[in-house]
């Protein structure tokens, strides 16, 4: 099993997070937001989207955040544009990174773009272009890339005919997206390595959720097979947008169990798990919002072994 020794991360809450919340966050909490995690050593910042108001009103200050955030060298500041219109706003605001989206689902790109794959994609080489002709970053986001609520299990075979069609288009960076956890570790693995082996010349990522519990699991075998950056949000906010309801919570794998796992396994983030634990409750109890973590709740080895030792008498382990 390969386990690298650096991995670089991206936090996503302050779009993916708070765009799926069913509550307002005033800007002011957006700014502080994206400052806490600059100051955390995040190294890249999802910061908004520029969605139409109207589709995701939760992002309709997305310019006067990116104007008011204190931006740190060598921090990326990324901004999502799901089509040519929000691309040309995300060039006004000034993006250190801007990101594309389609899902591989079909059905679920007309409900969440309303737009059929084939539009989507001509919308995002088309963003690709404004954005390299303006010397920013392009990063293409996979959404449902493995499992989708409407269709179930994704063909393999059109998530690498979609890689490759952004390929030839120039986008060598693209990040595959569970959208909603119902991966298996098999499962992803094989897809990395599969794509990994037929463009060897495009840098990969996995953008995770957890509906399944296989996580951590998923995240390993993403990183056996090769994956260069893997993003989460902190305190698990958010994730997902028109996801129907009765799937339940399918929110983003939280920041702070992340760090800690990687922590364990010796792999350098650049973050210290923490200082993380500690921004996550800052932030859950100044935005309201639980925090949906191992690490934030108080699971951890010491207070396991805090527990032990306050009560000697606990029941034998037979198995």
């Amino acid at each position: 099993m390969h386990i690298p020794k650096k991995m670089l991360l991206v936090d996503v809450a302050p779009r993916d997070g708070l765009q799926s919340l069913p509550k307002w966050i005033p800007t002011d909490e957006k700014v502080w937001l994206c400052d806490r995690l600059t100051d955390l050593g995040v190294p890249v910042v999802e910061v908004a989207s520029f969605a139409h108001p109207k589709v995701v009103p939760n992002m309709r200050d997305a310019e006067e955040v990116f104007a008011r955030i204190k931006r740190k060298p060598g921090v990326v500041y990324r901004g999502q544009a799901p089509n040519v219109r929000g691309a040309h706003r995300a060039i006004e605001a000034k993006v250190g990174e801007m990101l594309g989206l389609i899902t591989v689902s079909e059905t679920y790109t007309h409900h969440n773009q309303n737009m059929s794959n084939e539009q989507a994609i001509e919308q995002n080489i088309q963003s690709f272009r404004l954005a390299e002709r303006e010397g920013i970053p392009f990063v293409m986001a996979l959404g449902m890339a493995f499992w989708c609520p409407y269709e179930g299990l994704v063909p393999e075979q059109a998530v690498i005919d979609m890689v490759g069609r952004f390929r030839d288009a120039g986008i060598k960076r693209q990040y595959l997206a569970g959208s909603i956890g119902m991966e298996d570790p098999a499962h992803v693995n094989r897809l990395f390595r599969a794509l990994y082996t037929k463009y060897p010349d495009v840098e990969l990522g996995f953008h995770i959720h957890n509906l399944s519990g296989m996580a951590t699991a998923n995240i390993v075998a993403a990183m056996d097979a090769g994956v260069h950056w893997l993003e989460g949000a902190i305190c698990g906010i958010g994730g997902g947008m028109a996801i129907p309801t009765t799937v339940g919570k399918v929110g983003n794998f939280p920041m702070e169990d992340l760090v800690t796992m990687l922590e364990e396994m010796g792999v350098d983030t650049g973050l210290r798990s923490e200082e993380v634990i500690r921004a996550a409750v800052e932030i859950g109890t100044r935005l309201g919002i639980p925090v949906e973590s191992h690490r934030g709740t108080g699971c951890t080895r010491e207070a396991v072994m805090r527990a032990g030792e306050e009560n000697p008498n606990h029941p034998q382990v037979t198995a």
